[in-house]
């Protein structure tokens, strides 16, 4: 489904600026759009955490992925 493949997208990308700011201090995300409170960067972070919410529904679907689907 294409909206479990974009939230899946978007965490990743979420995953990887929470894993450079941890390592080295470094927001990704902020850097490229103006700091933590410019509102590109709110908007990021915002559909990277509903993209997270969303991913939670795959953990508990039962359906599999066929290979028509993909």
């Amino acid at each position: 489904m294409l909206m479990d493949r974009i939230a899946l997208v978007l965490t990743i990308i979420g995953g990887i600026n929470w894993g450079s700011v941890g390592l080295f201090r470094f927001d990704l995300v902020a850097w490229l759009f103006g700091g933590q409170t410019a509102t590109v960067s709110r908007v990021v972070y915002t559909l990277v955490g509903l993209s997270a919410l969303w991913c939670v529904s795959l953990l508990f679907r039962s359906d599999a992925i066929t290979d028509e689907e993909m």
